[in-house]
């Protein structure tokens, strides 16, 4: 298959233009987001949905975040990602398939509505993920774009994807909440340095491949400015797989926890990974699944 998002192939990096849709329904009408919704999102490339699940829903879902994390604290599962300078917990992954709960969560419908009308087919989830980020102990998520990694290192071949966070605890702009650069879906930034053999053992718990040059960023930030998307325990955020984003270290005593799920469509199912090299493991990228 043709690569048309080359990445960490060369020594300099390449800002090119985007080759696929944004919105990708034939029937704008065929889904739950008016036209004003889909024109931002074509535009900026996310949605933000303000207490989008009822604060009885969000107790039900923080009980299962405190079960998951005291069942694995002292887990060596590889879904089980510590901090880079702790044994704190930093991410579990594949939540949907190792709790009922966020199982159904990833299923529900009022979500999934929505993902299928941007998308404009039916979809899987690709990854789904908490990120804790506890109080004095989170550290930051540095400037990626998703689609970057899950082209070169998943084999996703296609930007016909996108993310949804789901806040289980409040989001301020001081406890290190998810921070965006609207309009930077339209560019894909080619990152440089091969990537090593199961880089994903490091990356998971700190990236230091597939990371956007400084000039790059700065760029991008001077075009269209940043986001920080802040909001109440139950609020939603959909992003496209190829926005630029981030999120700052956590000194607070207040945590910031989300849950994440990765709906591809099923018409954008991941091929070998465009680096030459082994997939990474299911529970990173679903491929049997």
């Amino acid at each position: 298959m043709m690569d048309l998002y080359p990445s960490r192939v060369d020594d300099k990096p390449v800002i090119l233009e985007r080759k696929d849709p944004v919105i990708y329904t034939k029937d704008p009408a065929a889904g739950p987001l008016d036209a004003e919704q889909l024109e931002f999102y074509q535009k900026n490339g996310y949605l933000f949905f303000e207490r989008f699940f009822s604060e009885e829903e969000v107790r039900e879902l923080r009980n299962e975040l405190r079960r998951l994390w005291d069942a694995n604290r002292d887990s060596d599962a590889e879904e089980v990602i510590r901090e880079p300078e702790s044994r704190e917990i930093r991410s579990i992954f594949a939540v949907h398939r190792n709790s009922d709960t966020f199982k159904r969560l990833s299923q529900n419908q009022r979500l999934t509505d929505i993902v299928k009308q941007i998308l404009g087919s039916d979809v899987y989830i690709h990854q789904s993920r908490i990120n804790y980020k506890k109080g004095f102990a989170g550290k930051e998520f540095y400037w990626h774009s998703d689609f970057e990694t899950w082209h070169v290192e998943d084999g996703m071949p296609r930007m016909r994807a996108l993310s949804c966070s789901i806040s289980l605890e409040d989001n301020y702009h001081f406890n290190g909440p998810l921070m965006v650069i609207p309009g930077s879906h339209q560019y894909f930034l080619s990152c440089v340095g091969r990537t090593p053999e199961n880089h994903y053992r490091q990356s998971l718990r700190r990236q230091e491949y597939g990371v956007p040059d400084q000039d790059s960023l700065t760029w991008l930030v001077n075009q269209h400015g940043i986001d920080a998307l802040t909001g109440p325990a139950g609020s939603v955020v959909l992003f496209d797989c190829n926005i630029m984003h981030g999120s700052n270290g956590n000194i607070t005593p207040l945590p910031r926890s989300n849950v994440f799920f990765v709906y591809n469509s099923v018409e954008n199912r991941l091929v070998e990974p465009f680096s030459g090299q082994s997939p990474r493991p299911e529970f990173i990228a679903s491929r049997e699944r």
